[in-house]
């Protein structure tokens, strides 16, 4: 194999895995959004509208997802693939498991930062007659907004490393790349390549989160 179809094989790979990575994280933002939201809110000890069945549900829901690894949840996840996306096996079919499993954790990421916010603009806020939607929308959001992006950059970047597991499994990318060609045909070479290409992937969103965070920190 010469290095123009290795460049090839790579270059097929990477984008297989940039397609994974954007997608689930779309995907598990749209489910993982509203329901850290919800866990904030409810949460009986320091949510704007306490309801501890509510929460006691979810956080039992989110951790039992959390708990699952990645690779079980992915094989339990193969029906739903296939009702989903007609297949189990390749890109799209990954998606489905990658968004499930990031979901619990953007949720909890999502709590995590909107409790960081300092209660007494949330007070001030109610004092003033703003409903729970309004408070979420303009104080929560905006106030958590540097910690919310860090967590949406540590999703993406533990999305890519999932990704890479996915390979396993026939999961396709960067990590089916360095198991199937690098691994089971004996090219360290290969292998070494789609790692590379991972790692730079990862230093990259984590550039761009920081940055991000950063700015949007200094402006306030």
């Amino acid at each position: 194999m010469n290095m123009q179809k290795i460049l090839e094989l790579v270059g097929t790979a990477t984008l297989q895995t940039f397609l994974m990575v954007v997608f689930s994280t779309l995907f598990s933002l749209i489910l993982g959004l509203p329901l850290g939201i919800v866990l904030c809110t409810s949460d009986p000890q320091s949510g704007i509208k306490p309801r501890p069945i509510v929460y006691q549900v979810l956080t039992r829901i989110v951790n039992a997802l959390r708990s699952f690894p990645f690779i079980i949840l992915m094989i339990l996840l193969f029906p739903l693939s296939r009702v989903i996306v007609g297949t189990s096996i390749g890109t799209k079919a990954t998606i489905v498991p990658l968004s499930i499993a990031a979901a619990p954790f953007v949720a909890r990421v999502i709590e995590s930062a909107l409790k960081e916010v300092d209660k007494g603009v949330v007070q001030a806020s109610r004092a003033m007659g703003s409903t729970t939607m309004q408070i979420i929308l303009k104080v929560l959001i905006p106030e958590a907004l540097p910690a919310l992006i860090d967590g949406i950059t540590l999703t993406i970047i533990n999305l890519i490393g999932y990704s890479a597991m996915a390979g396993a499994v026939g999961g396709g990318g960067l990590g089916d790349l360095a198991i199937r060609y690098g691994y089971q045909r004996f090219r360290p070479e290969i292998m070494a390549i789609a790692v590379v290409v991972i790692l730079l992937m990862v230093e990259f969103v984590q550039f761009i989160g920081t940055q991000l965070s950063h700015k949007i920190a200094s402006t306030r």
